[in-house]
């Protein structure tokens, strides 16, 4: 039997391979002014059973499944004892299992005691993915985060002290051409101060149905960042993070005119010759065809 999800489904592209469970339906904030993804969808925290039946089906067709992603936008918001039952479900169907991850809002992480989060670590879950857009806290204003640079930076601790990996995105553009150094400059500032795993950078688009609604939230008229603005702000960011542990990077989303990957700050001197060479006109960047959120 294969599962039936309820769509639009959504997972990072590192876990393209991997089976998902959707245990809540959308997104419980939901109004990040750049992001479309769950407004067709009202949010709800899925019934266990239901969630138990599908991780039951999902055995059956994938039994030597080893990595599982817990969609919908947040999967965290769900009570721990909750969660709990669903890790202990899908490590007792797919003994295999070696990674749960999931995505998390600043809030989700904020909102769970130490112990609760350790707990989780203990029984399964491995992986946060965490939507940071911007460290700016005009910029996160702006785009209705519902996050502050040092809510963030508390949550990204708060994820590290319980032993959870989080893999952080931050949107390249997001402070169009009027901000765009205020926006770099409070990314590189909350991840200088606070530890993650994983840091990966998008480039801001806005889909049709969604930019009106950025444009009247941004406050200002907002000019977009063309691909040259881009690889500057790539280069601020990469030219100045010193984050408290080594961060793995990754800019190879498909949003991205330019695919980086090193380690930071290891890999600076690496890294920043190759953004050099794309606004030089030496690399050759994503066709627009070939981009997407």
């Amino acid at each position: 039997m294969s599962l039936h999800y309820h769509m639009p489904l959504y997972r990072p592209p590192s876990e393209a391979d991997n089976l998902i469970i959707q245990v809540s339906l959308g997104c419980s904030f939901n109004q990040c002014s750049f992001c479309s993804m769950y407004r067709s969808k009202e949010y709800i925290q899925r019934p266990l059973a239901a969630v138990q039946d599908d991780i039951t089906d999902a055995a059956g067709s994938w039994p030597d499944a080893r990595r599982v992603f817990l969609a919908d936008g947040d999967a965290l918001s769900l009570p721990t004892e909750q969660l709990l039952m669903i890790l202990d479900a899908l490590h007792a169907a797919l003994p295999k299992l070696t990674r749960v991850s999931c995505y998390a809002t600043p809030g989700n992480i904020l909102g769970k005691s130490h112990d609760a989060l350790a707990q989780l670590k203990e029984r399964g879950l491995s992986l946060l993915y965490l939507g940071i857009e911007s460290g700016s806290n005009l910029m996160l204003k702006k785009i209705t985060k519902g996050a502050t640079q040092q809510g963030l930076a508390k949550a990204m601790q708060k994820a590290f002290d319980a032993g959870l990996k989080v893999s952080g995105t931050v949107i390249l553009g997001l402070g169009g051409k009027e901000h765009w150094q205020e926006h770099i400059d409070g990314t590189i500032a909350l991840l200088n101060s606070a530890p993650i795993t994983y840091l990966s950078t998008l480039q801001l688009h806005l889909e049709a149905d969604i930019e009106e609604e950025f444009q009247t939230k941004f406050g200002e008229r907002f000019e977009m960042q063309g691909d040259s603005d881009i690889l500057e702000e790539q280069q601020r960011l990469i030219s100045g993070l010193n984050p408290p542990k080594p961060v793995i990077f990754r800019s190879n989303h498909a949003s991205n005119a330019l695919a980086l990957a090193g380690t930071l700050p290891r890999d600076r001197e690496k890294l920043l010759p190759q953004v050099k060479a794309a606004l030089e006109g030496e690399e050759v960047l994503r066709p627009w065809f070939m981009r997407g959120m």
